[in-house]
């Protein structure tokens, strides 16, 4: 049963503020369009994992002000009583479009958009943002981890390193998105069904008179789960002569051959070769050696590289906190309002940093794919009323040389948006993490090996359409004008 808890008062006091601000104007029914999208990819990679779009449902449906909240408003003294009868019955009555959680997404391209009243809207925009920027930046760091372990299976451990309760739980989440095996916390099985598992900790074996002891007690409790945590005494000397003996005694007798041992510290790569050439030579060659120890995506990397004999990795505070690069960066942006017509007016922030000029309008998001390959190779943002014909040839910016256009033909044209809240109702049927995770997988073998690379990865085309464009340059142009 996931956790309920009520987060409507999780908000920056700005948000009331400002809705209290339009309440009194006639803002306060105006449509609005907002945008949220990020910068830079985190770790200087070539794409992020768009993930949280559950959180985020949950919590619309959810949202509304309780009279503890309207009371605690009241006493601030900041809000007109017209405007705090009205949050008595604040519900969201808008729409919404996303990109579905596990899909690669690029810098400046929308992956999730709101349209409603002002109020409303602009609302909504913490915890928004802090569910794609949160869960968007663990899943991102744990595919770069589950990459470099090139196959073999990585599970999480950061619980006890995370930022808070929800840090743990849906940091597991998200990582399970990314490709993760499985998780060591508990709730994030239970609520979001991400595989738990655990075997012991090095106080397991203290517990005991001696080390041979505590494996021996494992190993006739638990069998068919035998990890033994060799480090805690000397891995070489006694972790593993001690592991080989209780496999042999407890588990070869009864037919078991699955059975592993846990590095935790040490010279990683020595101790795994060591120890592989001491368990073949016992006969426990099914027997598999797990590393932990403050891993990152370099380090399993190098172990690989240095020919360790690892077959699977326990990754803690470096995913679970995206320790290299703690920031998602997501913002949520104005891009057009409606008038009493319904007309939709585009608007633009404009910044002498030319990062954060933002593109205007209701838009989609196209993703290109080339016929041979299969692979994506561009997206490509238009106004909401456009369609990519990928019958005819299209012209896109370089991303390396953006003063250069190159001709596409012989592609597949996608529109990545789906429609998630229509009129405040769910319209989208929410996928299975474990739908969610495979989706992950196969969007991300859909990118080429060059966008993939963790050094000077290869800048995928983001582009806009030829209106979109127009409409852009137009406004800045007036801009500078003024």
């Amino acid at each position: 049963m996931k956790n309920q808890t009520n987060y409507t008062m999780l908000c920056d006091f700005y948000e009331l503020s400002m809705a209290n601000g339009y309440f009194q104007t006639p803002m306060k029914d105006r449509i609005t369009y907002f945008d949220v999208f990020f910068r830079h990819v985190p770790d200087d990679g070539g794409f992020a994992i768009a993930a949280g779009l559950e959180q985020i449902v949950d919590y619309i449906q959810e949202l509304h002000f309780t009279e503890e909240d309207i009371a605690y408003l009241r006493n601030h003294g900041d809000f007109t009583d017209g405007f705090l009868d009205y949050l008595k019955d604040f519900k969201f009555t808008g729409d919404i479009w996303a990109i579905p959680e596990g899909t690669p997404v690029f810098p400046g391209e929308p992956i999730l958009t709101v349209r409603a009243p002002a109020v409303q809207a602009q609302f909504l925009e913490t915890y928004i943002l802090l569910q794609l920027n949160h869960q968007s930046l663990i899943a991102t760091k744990a595919n770069r981890i589950v990459r470099s372990a090139d196959g073999r299976p990585v599970a999480e451990f950061g619980s006890r390193r995370a930022q808070g309760a929800s840090g743990a739980i849906l940091g597991a989440r998200a990582t399970y998105i990314g490709g993760c095996s499985s998780t060591a916390c508990v709730q994030a099985d239970r609520d979001y069904g991400v595989p738990a598992g655990g075997t012991m900790a090095h106080s397991w074996v203290q517990m005991f008179p001696d080390e041979y002891t505590a494996f021996k007690t494992y190993c006739q409790l638990y069998p068919h789960n035998a990890t033994l945590l060799v480090d805690t005494y000397n891995v070489l000397h006694s972790g593993v002569p001690n592991a080989i003996k209780v496999f042999q005694e407890e588990l070869l007798p009864k037919g078991i051959t699955k059975c592993a041992i846990r590095i935790d510290s040490g010279d990683l790569a020595y101790l795994s070769r060591k120890a592989r050439k001491m368990l073949d030579e016992a006969g426990l060659t099914e027997c598999k050696i797990v590393a932990s120890n403050a891993l990152d995506e370099y380090l399993i990397r190098d172990l690989i590289q240095q020919g360790a004999k690892l077959d699977s990795f326990g990754v803690g505070e470096r995913m679970i906190t995206a320790e290299s690069d703690p920031v998602f960066g997501c913002v949520y942006k104005l891009a057009a309002i409606e008038d009493e017509n319904g007309t939709i007016i585009p608007k633009i922030k404009i910044s002498e940093n030319a990062a954060k000029i933002t593109t205007p309008h209701f838009k989609k998001v196209y993703r290109l794919y080339d016929n041979e390959s299969g692979n994506a190779f561009a997206d490509v943002l238009c106004l909401h009323d456009e369609i990519i014909d990928d019958s005819k040839p299209i012209e896109l910016f370089d991303p390396e040389n953006t003063w250069k256009k190159s001709l596409f033909t012989n592609f597949t044209a996608k529109s990545m948006l789906v429609q998630v809240f229509k009129n405040g109702e769910l319209v989208y049927d929410l996928p299975s993490i474990e739908e969610i995770r495979a989706y992950c997988a196969n969007q991300i073998n859909l990118l080429w090996d060059e966008v993939k690379r963790f050094e000077n990865p290869h800048n995928y085309y983001v582009d806009l359409s030829q209106k979109l464009w127009d409409i852009k340059n137009d406004m800045l142009e007036h801009m500078r004008n003024l």
